[in-house]
């Protein structure tokens, strides 16, 4: 006989995606499709942080690659574009890679692609945060009720060390 644990449920918040149509997006099963975020994870400020801070670094990377692209002297390329046209679109797309990266980082795995589909482009990031706004108040309160959490189930005895309150 196999001996099992039953996880408790956890506080969780569903934001269910529209389309432009006011109509909600579903997956190829016909489900709704949604982000979903732990309230009780403590480190969602953490990550929106660190998306923050890696989606203004890919910009900048971005700007640094054009100016240098724009500086060399440009040649016809293998193709229909020349080689800085080509250099700059390879810039564009690292830059979309790495964009995308940094907000499935705070959204989970695929989040991006739920929310804007398989098109990329420059105004995703302040369209997220566009969308995001009515619940960020959601997610800050956690971070509050995390706080109380914590202060509740550990007290400091006199000597300023953390006791388990039981």
């Amino acid at each position: 006989m196999n001996e099992y644990i039953k996880l408790k449920k956890r506080d969780t918040l569903k934001i269910g995606i529209k389309d432009e149509n006011d109509v909600p997006k579903l997956d190829e099963n016909g489900h709704e499709v949604f982000i979903e975020f732990d309230l009780e994870d403590i480190t969602i400020a953490d990550r929106y942080d660190t998306c923050f801070r890696l989606i203004k670094k890919a910009t900048n990377n971005l700007q640094s690659r054009l100016v240098i692209i724009n500086k060399k002297q440009d040649v016809p390329g293998k193709g229909y574009m020349s080689r800085n046209e080509k250099e700059k679109m390879d810039a564009v797309e690292t830059y979309f890679k790495e964009t995308e990266e940094a907000m499935d980082l705070f959204l989970g795995k695929g989040g991006t692609t739920k929310i804007f589909g398989e098109v990329r482009y420059l105004e995703m990031f302040d369209d997220l945060n566009e969308y995001l706004k009515p619940v960020a108040p959601l997610l800050k309160l956690n971070m509050e009720s995390i706080e109380k959490r914590i202060k509740s189930k550990y007290s400091t005895t006199d000597n300023s060390t953390l006791k388990e309150n039981e």
